[in-house]
Formats: C-alpha cells, sequence, structure tokens
C-alpha cells in the first residue's frame, strides 16, 4: 500500500499507507491544455488545470498534495458530499409515518451526510477513458448515517469539447423511500489555487431569491428576495464589495431562476480579471449554495501553500437545505424505482 501524492502534475508513491479495503487511485482526463483529476477516494476532483489569458497554465481547484490528506480533511476540498448534502435540522425528519434520526455531526444537526458521508467512502471505477470519461459507483446501504433504504449511486466527470467539463450525478432508490441531494463542493480560485482570497472575482448569480436561516444556518423555511440586499449578484459584481454589511461573508441557498424547460438553469458567471479567466455554469437543480470559504484558517494545501479565509469559492448546485422539514421546499425524495438524476456542466475560457 502507498501514499498516493501529485505534485506539479506528477504521480507520486510514497511509504505510507492508506486504510482502505479496495485500491485508491488518481485518474486524469486530458484533452490540450484542458484537464482535470479525480480519485475515487470520495470522488473528489483534486484538480482542474487551465491556461489563463496568455496560455499560463494554473490549478484552479483547492485541494491536498496527497489522497490520504483528504481522509481527516474537514473543508470537503473537492468531495461529492450525501446522501444528503447541507444541514438537516435537529438531526432528523419524517417520511411515510416514520421518524428517522441521522447522525449529527454539526452541533445537533447534520451536514453533508453526517460523520461519514459519501466523501469519506471508497467509490468503486465503473469507466475511464482518459481523454473522455470516468464513472465511480457507490452502493449506500439502508441505514448508513441512518438514513433509510438502499442507494445505488454513480458519478460521471466527463470533458464535453475543448473547455467544459459536465458532472452526472444518479442515485436510484432500490427499496425504500429516501431523500437524496448530492453535490460536488469544489473550491474554485479562477486566479490559480495558491494566489490569494477570491473577494476581486467578479460574480453573476441568476437567483432572484434565497432561502434565509437561524443563527444555526438551519433554513427558516422562507424565501427572500435579494434585490437591494448584500445578496443581490443579479448583476455583475466584485463578490467583497459588500463584505461589509454581513458578518462572516457568504454561506447561501440560492433560489435559482427558471429557465426554458428544455435547458438547464444558467447559476452563474465567475470572472478573474488578472488571468482573464471566466467560468460559467449551469445545473437541472432549483438551488446553489453559494460559500466563500469562511472557516478556513491557514490550511495547508497543495505545493506547500496556504489556504486562508476567503481563498476559494463553492458554487453548489443542490436541492434545498432541510428540505426534508420543510413542505414548501422542493421535495427531494426518492421512491423505490425512481432514479435522482443532478447535472452540472462547467464551461471556461480566458481573455
Amino acid at each position: 500500500m502507498a501514499k498516493i501524492c501529485f505534485l506539479s502534475g506528477f504521480l507520486l508513491l510514497g511509504l505510507l499507507c492508506i486504510c482502505r479495503a479496495e485500491e485508491v487511485n488518481v485518474y486524469e482526463l486530458k484533452r490540450g491544455d484542458f484537464s482535470a483529476k479525480f480519485t475515487n477516494f470520495g470522488a473528489v476532483m483534486l484538480s482542474v488545470l487551465l491556461p489563463d489569458k496568455n496560455g499560463k497554465l494554473d490549478d484552479v481547484v483547492l485541494g491536498y498534495d496527497c489522497v490520504e490528506d483528504y481522509k481527516n480533511d474537514t473543508t470537503y476540498f473537492g468531495a461529492i458530499v450525501g446522501r444528503v448534502a447541507n444541514r438537516i435540522g435537529g438531526a432528523k425528519f419524517s417520511l411515510n409515518g416514520e421518524v428517522y434520526k441521522v447522525v449529527t455531526n454539526e452541533g445537533k444537526n447534520t451536514l453533508h451526510g453526517g460523520s461519514k458521508g459519501f466523501s469519506d467512502v471508497i467509490w468503486g471505477v465503473k469507466d475511464y477513458q482518459n481523454d473522455s470519461h470516468i464513472t465511480f459507483t457507490y452502493n449506500s446501504f439502508d441505514g448508513e448515517q441512518g438514513f433509510p433504504g438502499n442507494l445505488a449511486v454513480a458519478v460521471t466527470y466527463m470533458l464535453i469539447g475543448s473547455n467544459k467539463l459536465g458532472v452526472k450525478m444518479e442515485a436510484k432508490a432500490l427499496d425504500k423511500a429516501t431523500p437524496v441531494n448530492l453535490a460536488l463542493h469544489t473550491y474554485w480560485n479562477l486566479g490559480g489555487h495558491s494566489s490569494g482570497d477570491i473577494l476581486s472575482h467578479t460574480l453573476q448569480l441568476f437567483g432572484s431569491g434565497i432561502t434565509p436561516v437561524d443563527d444555526e444556518l438551519i433554513p427558516t423555511g422562507e424565501i427572500e428576495a435579494v434585490q437591494g440586499t448584500p445578496y443581490d449578484f443579479l448583476k455583475p459584481h466584485e463578490i467583497g464589495s459588500l463584505f461589509n454589511q454581513l458578518p462572516d461573508g457568504y454561506d447561501t441557498n440560492y433560489v435559482l431562476d427558471k429557465s426554458s424547460p428544455k435547458h438547464l438553469r444558467k447559476v452563474a458567471v465567475v470572472q478573474e480579471s488578472k488571468s482573464g479567466r471566466k467560468m460559467e455554469l449551469w445545473t437541472n437543480k432549483p438551488g446553489v449554495q453559494f460559500y466563500t470559504s469562511n472557516m478556513l484558517k491557514n490550511e495547508k494545501g497543495k505545493n506547500g501553500s496556504l489556504y486562508s479565509l476567503h481563498a476559494g469559492l463553492c458554487l453548489e448546485t443542490q436541492g434545498f437545505p432541510d428540505s426534508v422539514n420543510h413542505p414548501n421546499f422542493p421535495s427531494q425524495i426518492v421512491n423505490p424505482g425512481q432514479t435522482y438524476k443532478h447535472f452540472m456542466v462547467f464551461r471556461f475560457t480566458a481573455k
């Protein structure tokens, strides 16, 4: 067994072991100058390498040098989180007349699936073509972290053309109704993962509402308009421009504006002026959690970098937080025989 590390684009094998029953590896998808690396531990997105406006390549994803470091990660760098991403208030919910108590891991609440969610398990590899796509699979058992029913999960990362990255998340309920809300928890910095904070990034976010929360970040059940508030990114502006009106930064679920039924919703456009890089995001889900890494404090990352406060931004497309306890929110319940489907498309340019 070996500690799996990747530095400066190379895969290195060290001497320490990863505790695993199955093999853990790093996989690369590459077309031209556009490449991304992943691991089947947590189905984590490890890196995305992109050219800037002058052709200089940088990794724009925060993370660690070695897969081993993701085992004890509390940041969820690049991970697929679930069975239910985001928060469940009181770590419980009712479904079909039965009350389910799930594992608490944030005070009295559940965050990102519990103390050992999908980000902390080893996924199988179903299919891999290094110039095209990779699919990770996981069979979540009935009662895992308190959730009901067996669930077959698959996540596919795919290159689309020369500058798009697609993510397809699917989950089939095999025998019981269960909530499902998967999310990709990548931290982006378009200036490069070690280039400082993201406060000067320009963001346009196509969500006219937010789901306000209490002091434990549990939704109240209301939906509030963003217009005229610090949460208004309907027109593009710098992320840090209204920070003085916020207590800690952004950790907010936006209610995305609807698009044509035949098309994915456009979520956001992010731009970084020095590199010229731009990232556009689309999804089929109703919400996106915009998070400005408010809890990072000198986290040791790739190549000896220290990630400080607001070093990255997350745009986690999702169902609304705590939907299992708010009937007015879009349902996350998947019944036996049904398949949960979640799509994301990222488009990267630089000029």
